[in-house]
Order: structure tokens, then C-alpha cells, then sequence
């Protein structure tokens, strides 16, 4: 492709603008490291869930929907739509508990809840395993699709790409820090969404498309825009609705969908301004996140059905694509070359944004976990905030750096989004339950960290037999991670009791599973219940169903008006409109302020 001036034009403007806001924000963000990771603690709930949305929306993100379109069609999607449920947990449960936390970052909790040398190492070791292992892997996936995009719409060699790509996004983030990420976060939402629906519109009107109608009576099309799988086939049910449904959602830990919240979706919750703004951001973040935004790249994912109905197309189209970078997550970039000049540079500028906007993020968060809670606890505690500041822009090069070289040798970014979620299953259930059961202790999250990666690492070299469903896996993971954390839970001294009343006493998190530890204090001649805190769970997991019922008709209807079935659609809307109606009146109840 060839590029007009007016479109190289559009793209140097955001370059231009992302490094100009950073530059901006630097000085005040270098005054100190609560200012360079959390700015400060004083952001609004709707800079904050826009910052979540544009974070969780980057270059490989409609690859992966155009992926899992292309081969399970629009009900393959169940394989993260079901991620909902965490989210809206984390929202009425989960986000007024970790603005209450006052930490730094969510590694920084475990020496708030826990004490001791397990805690210690626990603190950091999770800092270096999820800021550099697993943030490195989620960069370099995240890399991988800006690798394709250049290939495909640019011509450009992987290096090029990554290199142009890289060193921009680097600079920006280091001398920005969180407060820089956020602000651009916002302009960059605006660009990316106008960008997405403008290539959905131009993909359904393409020649070989012939518009919506036709499009969704096409043959390579029409199999593949159920909301739903086929519950003939059992097979697809339970990889699709009944595993995700029953025990993915609770059980698995995933970047930005942690159960009880966590990653850089707790940076944005602990930077709020109070427990309100927290609640309201990451509200805000899982309406526009499942409801509204998939579409515009579900579209395009089924356009590319009709334009490039297999592998061999696109390699045919592409020839000069490396034969490691082909596959069906491909066919988004290819669909953007058909973009008219102007669009096609606002589109590229909407995929650069992208990728800025999570790449800063995860830098970020990333080097919040290696300074904070590696360098500041463990190697330098005595140094200053100046040194820390620096330690974290250092980090910073450092991790993308890594992320490139990695994205340079990776081929899919399914595979990273399938490995990511094995490796956590079963974690996630003590990530909700430490909130509110004072017998977990720092070796139960020790003992489930490593059960759990140990045995996904043991079914993926071969170790899972040839015989049993695929779908088992997962679940087989998350039993054996449970009974072995909750093992290792008896088997060991719980938490003293004096640090699990601090934590009470602060956090107020309530609940029958703290009744020892009040007890307790109450024996010692210590109060550590406000009375004028309610225990708002049971009120919070009714919020956080019709929340979900909220979301999910709000999606699908958007989904049956597009495509035609305005009976259904209809039927829908009404559905979200009580659900918002009812959620309003819960939400009041829950004695929470509405931002």
C-alpha cells in the first residue's frame, strides 16, 4: 500500500500529540512515584473507565475477535464475553475494598493481608513473575499484531515495524508515567473507536460484499452469526458456554479480568479519587467494553469470511508475508487495505493509538510491580523518590525492549490469550475469597501459583492424555490448584491474629468469615468494626447480576439490530432498559454515591 499525504499527515499528528502530552505531564509526574504511577490518586471515574477501555483495546485485540470469528464464529466470542461476570463483581464487591486498601499496587496487598517471610516472598516473587514474565508475553502479543498490520498494510519487515513502533511508545511512557497514559488514553479512545467503525462500515460496503444484507446471507457467512453455539454439539457447548459459564470466569486469573479486580484495572481503581470514582470507572469500563465495542470488529471479521474465505487467500493476496506470521487472526489488517485515502490514515493512526495506549499501560504497571515491589522493598528502601522515579523509566526501556524481541519469534495471538488463561487456572478463587475469609493465608496463594503453573506446563508438554475431551483441561487444572491450595490453608499457621485485625480494621470487608478474627479482637479489648459500615456483598452480587443482565441484552441487542431480527432486538432493548432501571433503585441501596 501506498500511502497519501494526508494520511501520513493524520498519523504524524498523533505521534506528534501522544509525545507532546508526555512531555507535558513529565514534570509533575517525576516529583514522586505515587505521582508517576498513580498521579497523584485523584482521577475522575469517567478519565478512568475511558483509560481501562482504551488500555483493553489495542492493535491485537480485533485480530483475536477476528480470529475466534473466522473459526467459531460470533459465539466463539462466549470465550471472553464470560469475563463479564468478573468484571461486575469487581465493580458493586471489589472496588470500594481497594481504594480502601490505600497500596500502591495490587502486589504491594499481600504484605497488606498477609505477614511474615511467605509474604515477603510472595510480594516479590508475583512482582517479577507478572511484571516481567507475564507483562512481557501480554506486550509481545500485543506486538505480534502491529508486526502484521505493518507487514500487511505497510510493507514494512517485522524489525521496521517493531523498531518505529517501540521507541515512540517508549519514550512517551517513561517521561509520562500513569498521568501521561491516562490523558492520552482519552484522545486516544475517540480515535480508535471512529477508526474501528469506520473500517466496519467500509468492510460490509465493500464490492464483494454487497452491504449487510447480503453479507449475512452469504454462505461462508451465514453459519457464523449465532449469539449463540449450536447446543447440538457438546463439544462446542462446553468449550464455549458451560466451562466458561461454570468455572473459567471465577477461576482464572487474566490481565485486566483478575477475579476481586487486580492488574493494571486496580492501578486504575486505587488511582481514583475515592471509592465512588472507583466503583463508577470500572462500571463505566465493562459497559463500553462487552456492550457496544466488539461489534464494529465483528463485523469486519465476517466481511473477511466473504473477501478471504481461507488461509490460502490471504497468503495469495499477501505473498510477501512470512509464512510464520499466517493465520486467520491476518485477515483483519487485510481487510483494512481496501480503506479510502484519509480513512485509511485515520484507521492506522485509531491502531497506532492502540497500541500506545496498552503498551504505555502495561509498561506502566509493569515497572510499578519491579520498582515498588522489587526494587523499593527488597533492593533499595532507603533510596529516593527521585532514584525510584528513575529506577521506574529505566524499567520501562528495559520491558519493551524484551516484549520486542519476544514479539519477533511469536506467530498467533490465540495462543498467548489459551496459554495465559491455563497457567492461571484455578487461582482465581483466592483472589475473591482473601477479601473475606481470614483463615487464607500468603502459602495458600503460594501453593496455588505454582499448582497451577506446574501442572499447565505438564498437560502442555504432553502430559494431558490423547483419549479425554480438550475441554477437560481447564477444569481438571482448576480442581487439582483448589485441593492444593486448600491443603496447604490447613496445613500451615494462618495469619497472626493482631496483623488480620489491622487488616479488618482498615479495610472493613465484613462477612461470616471474619466472626474469629472480631472475636478475637473483642477477647483483646479492641474494636475494630464501624458501625456505620454494612456488609453490602449479598446486595453487591444481586447489583452485579443485573448488571450482567444490563451488559449482555445491551450487547446482544445491539448485535439483532444489526442484523435484521428487530422482533428479538426489540424484546432486548426492553430487557436493558429494565435491567438499567433496576440496577439504579440497587444501587442506591448499596449506599453508594452515583458519580
Amino acid at each position: 500500500m501506498t500511502l497519501a499525504t494526508i494520511d501520513i499527515l493524520i498519523i504524524l499528528f498523533f505521534f506528534v500529540l501522544t509525545l507532546a502530552i508526555g512531555i507535558w505531564v513529565s514534570r509533575k509526574s517525576g516529583k514522586n512515584t505515587e505521582e508517576y504511577f498513580l498521579s497523584g490518586r485523584n482521577m475522575p471515574w469517567w478519565l478512568l473507565g475511558m483509560s481501562m477501555v482504551a488500555t483493553t483495546f489495542s492493535t491485537d485485540t480485533p485480530n483475536l475477535v477476528t480470529d475466534i470469528v473466522r473459526q467459531n464464529g460470533v459465539s466463539g466470542n462466549w470465550v471472553w464475553w464470560v469475563f463479564l461476570l468478573t468484571g461486575m463483581l469487581t465493580v458493586f464487591v471489589y472496588a470500594k475494598l481497594w481504594r480502601k486498601s490505600s497500596v500502591t499496587t495490587d502486589i504491594e496487598f499481600y504484605e497488606l493481608r498477609y505477614t511474615g517471610k511467605a509474604a515477603r516472598f510472595l510480594r516479590g516473587f508475583r512482582a517479577i513473575f507478572l511484571g516481567l514474565f507475564f507483562n512481557v508475553l501480554a506486550m509481545s502479543a500485543v506486538s505480534l499484531a502491529a508486526i502484521k498490520i505493518g507487514e500487511v498494510m505497510l510493507g514494512l519487515s517485522p524489525l521496521q515495524t517493531i523498531g518505529i513502533a517501540a521507541v515512540i511508545t517508549v519514550i512517551f511512557s517513561s517521561l509520562g508515567g500513569f498521568r501521561g497514559v491516562v490523558y492520552t488514553d482519552f484522545i486516544l479512545f475517540f480515535v480508535a473507536m471512529i477508526g474501528a467503525i469506520g473500517a466496519a462500515v467500509v468492510a460490509v460496503n465493500l464490492p464483494e460484499v454487497g452491504g449487510l444484507k447480503n453479507l449475512l446471507q452469504h454462505e461462508n457467512v451465514a453459519g457464523s452469526i449465532s449469539l449463540l453455539p449450536d447446543f447440538s454439539n457438546n463439544d462446542v457447548l462446553m468449550m464455549l458456554v458451560i466451562i466458561p459459564l461454570a468455572v473459567q470466569w471465577w477461576s482464572a486469573w487474566y490481565p485486566g479480568a483478575e477475579p476481586g479486580g487486580g492488574g493494571y484495572i486496580a492501578q486504575r481503581m486505587l488511582a481514583a479519587k475515592n471509592e465512588n470514582h472507583a466503583i463508577g470507572a470500572t462500571f463505566f469500563f465493562n459497559i463500553l467494553h462487552y456492550a457496544l465495542r466488539p461489534w464494529p470488529w465483528i463485523l469486519v471479521a465476517l466481511a473477511s469470511l466473504v473477501v478471504f474465505p481461507d488461509l490460502d487467500s490471504i497468503r495469495t493476496a499477501f505473498p510477501n508475508i512470512s509464512e510464520s506470521k499466517v493465520g486467520h487472526d491476518l485477515a483483519y489488517p487485510a481487510m483494512l487495505t481496501f480503506l479510502p485515502t484519509g480513512l485509511l490514515g485515520l484507521v492506522l493512526a485509531a491502531l497506532i493509538s492502540a497500541f500506545m495506549s496498552t503498551i504505555s499501560t502495561h509498561l506502566n504497571w509493569g515497572a510499578s510491580y519491579l520498582v515498588n515491589d522489587f526494587y523499593k522493598r527488597f533492593l533499595r528502601p532507603e533510596a529516593s523518590e527521585k532514584e525510584f522515579v528513575m529506577a521506574g523509566r529505566v524499567t520501562t526501556f528495559l520491558l519493551m525492549f524484551l516484549a520486542a524481541g519476544m514479539a519477533l519469534i511469536m506467530q498467533n495471538a490465540l495462543q498467548v490469550f489459551e496459554f495465559i488463561l491455563m497457567f492461571g487456572a484455578g487461582t482465581g478463587l483466592i483472589f475473591i475469597l482473601r477479601w473475606f475469609w481470614w483463615r487464607i493465608n500468603a502459602w495458600s496463594e503460594i501453593a496455588a501459583m505454582f499448582s497451577s503453573g506446574l501442572i499447565s506446563m505438564f498437560f502442555a508438554f504432553g502430559g494431558y492424555p490423547d483419549e479425554w475431551a480438550d475441554y477437560w483441561r481447564f477444569p481438571i487444572i482448576v480442581l487439582i490448584t483448589t485441593i492444593v491450595w486448600l491443603t496447604a490453608t490447613f496445613i500451615t499457621r494462618p495469619t497472626p491474629a493482631e496483623h488480620l485485625q489491622d487488616f479488618y480494621q482498615r479495610i472493613q470487608p465484613g462477612g461470616p468469615g471474619w466472626r474469629k478474627t472480631i472475636a478475637q479482637a473483642k477477647a483483646a479489648g479492641r474494636n475494630i468494626v464501624d458501625p456505620h459500615e454494612e456488609w453490602t456483598v449479598p446486595k453487591g452480587i444481586l447489583a452485579m447480576l443485573v448488571g450482567c443482565a444490563l451488559v449482555y441484552s445491551t450487547l446482544f441487542a445491539t448485535g439483532k439490530w444489526l442484523f435484521g431480527d428487530t422482533g428479538t432486538a426489540s424484546v432486548l432493548t426492553v430487557l436493558a432498559v429494565v435491567s438499567a432501571a433496576v440496577l439504579l433503585r440497587l444501587w442506591r441501596k448499596l449506599g453508594t454515591q452515583i458519580v
